[in-house]
């Protein structure tokens, strides 16, 4: 059976898979006007606002992704006792996510990404945020929040954005805790410290992300891909290594082989959010019952999809199924 009619016919049972999405969780916000002049107090343009807008960023985005692909999501993280936190709370209930291990946390603001743009140039962004690790206090009340949710998901993706939530500890004692329950653990990393992922079933960098945890300055051929990867087993013990190489697709990397996937892609507009739109399909799948090369054949289809248009986008199951060739 090819992988279109097996897709098909998970589509026909019915059965959506649930996926706890762990992470840095945050809000996009975008301020849009018009600039004609410069202001006579600096040389900055003035903007005259004529739209205001906000959607979920971070790992806000894999959820976006996993709820378009129709699986049950539920999310865990750490945000501020705040304006932003409420509205964030909002958006995720909004989107039919379950929310109850999210922790509200008074010494930290909830991280806003605001975006100033005029027409399709953006001119300046001013981030409200705390990095600095989340407090022992604050990482106790997310484990036991953690504990029930993990042991209803199918799987578990951590989304790392290098907000603090990830500290290595804390890390460690939430891929455990999905040991102890026989849950898989898929993350989409950030920074130099892979040894914390260690025990993790999947981890997605990029190519560059790569290089830099590997420490050697650039990967460009597949021989140099197997060299940094090895690295990257020695230090976490994962199972898959997979790594998206921008224009030239992905690459799935084990101890003893390797498989370069070519890009899908026809057209590219942007590449915004295409990682995470890959994590989430991979994540999916993988918890729907196919293998690791399927959900990476369809997450290839699913970021061609994605970057055919402008910010952030997703795609859902019929758009894969249309994008493939029968």
């Amino acid at each position: 059976m090819n992988l279109k009619n097996k897709v098909q016919e998970l589509q026909a049972a019915g059965e959506k898979p649930s996926v706890l999405v762990i992470g840095d969780l945050m809000i996009d916000h975008y301020i849009s006007g018009t600039a004609s002049r410069l202001s006579p107090e600096a040389p900055v343009p003035i903007v005259n606002v004529k739209k205001e807008s906000t959607t979920l960023g971070g790992a806000g985005n894999v959820v976006e992704n996993l709820v378009a692909l129709g699986a049950h999501v539920a999310v865990a993280g750490v945000i501020g006792s705040d304006a932003s936190g409420r509205q964030l709370l909002e958006m995720m209930e909004r989107e039919g996510v379950k929310t109850n291990a999210i922790i509200m946390d008074s010494g930290r603001p909830t991280t806003v990404k605001t975006r100033v743009l005029a027409g399709s140039h953006q001119l300046v962004r001013v981030d409200r945020e705390v990095t600095d690790a989340v407090s022992p206090i604050i990482g106790e009340e997310l484990i036991m929040a953690l504990k029930a949710n993990i042991a209803r998901a199918d799987i578990v993706i951590f989304s790392d954005y290098n907000k603090g939530l990830f500290a290595p500890e804390l890390t460690q004692q939430m891929i455990r805790i999905a040991a102890e329950h026989d849950k898989k653990v898929v993350i989409d990393p950030k920074g130099l410290n892979y040894e914390k992922y260690k025990g993790a079933y999947i981890i997605k960098p990029n190519r560059k992300e790569l290089a830099e945890a590997a420490k050697i300055e650039k990967i460009k051929n597949i021989t140099e891909l197997r060299n940094a990867a090895k690295t990257i087993f020695d230090q976490t013990n994962t199972t898959y290594l997979i790594v998206t190489l921008s224009e030239e697709g992905m690459a799935i990397v084990t101890e003893r082989s390797s498989k370069l996937l070519p890009v899908k892609a026809t057209e590219v507009f942007d590449v915004t959010g295409a990682g995470d739109t890959v994590i989430a399909t991979i994540a999916y799948f993988v918890a729907a019952g196919l293998s690791v090369e399927e959900a990476c054949e369809l997450a290839n289809h699913a970021a061609a999809i994605v970057i055919r248009h402008i910010g952030s986008a997703t795609t859902t199951i019929d758009e894969v199924l249309n994008d493939m060739e029968d």
